[in-house]
């Protein structure tokens, strides 16, 4: 049962999810709150995990967690649960591509599916940043009452050193072993 549950949960997410890995972090939130298989603060060490190893965020997520539920034949139920809407999509769409190729209609959806996924990938965004700063689940200025500063520095420090010209000619990797070095000496 928990097998068809995985699937069907991650197949939602990824029938719904337009605008790529960021835009399914909204529907893992929920997904969290609902089944009750990991919390805002394990979402935040998937994205995190997720964003530092190969392959699309997305996958990576729905992997994490079904692994984390059912192990590996979880893990393959919740990834193909996940791709498996765009696969359909792709194949349908390809069918009948040549025929909707000028359409006016299929533009105009498209034009307005752009603000809905920046509008889901903001909040997901604003959400993970006060569940790191301040330790809330979601986006919300009331029941703030601490600040986590070590996260508030590391962000600007962040920040600074992005703009600094040296630093933009490193190889990415030099940033994500960084980052590793910081969360273990720091225990963020």
């Amino acid at each position: 049962m928990i097998f068809l549950r995985l699937f069907f949960e991650f197949f939602k997410t990824g029938l719904f999810s337009v605008g790529g890995g960021l835009a399914t972090i909204p529907f893992l939130q929920d997904m969290g709150e609902r089944t009750g298989w990991f919390t805002n603060q394990e979402l935040t060490t998937m994205i995190a995990v997720s964003e530092s190893t190969p392959g699309p965020m997305g996958v990576n997520m729905a992997t994490y967690v079904g692994f984390q539920t059912a192990g590996v034949p979880g893990a393959l139920i919740a990834t193909l649960g996940l791709v498996a809407p765009s696969i359909i999509v792709i194949l349908i769409i390809a069918r009948f591509l040549q025929k909707f190729r000028h359409s006016k209609i299929v533009d105009a959806a498209f034009q307005g599916l752009r603000p809905a996924s920046t509008a889901l990938i903001v909040v997901a965004g604003l959400s993970v940043a006060f569940s790191v700063f301040f330790g809330l689940p979601s986006v919300s200025f009331t029941g703030i009452t601490t600040v986590d500063w070590r996260a508030v520095i590391l962000a600007v420090a962040v920040f600074v050193c992005m703009k600094w010209t040296p630093l933009k000619k490193l190889h990415p990797i030099c940033f994500i072993a960084a980052a590793a070095v910081i969360g273990v000496v720091f225990q963020f």
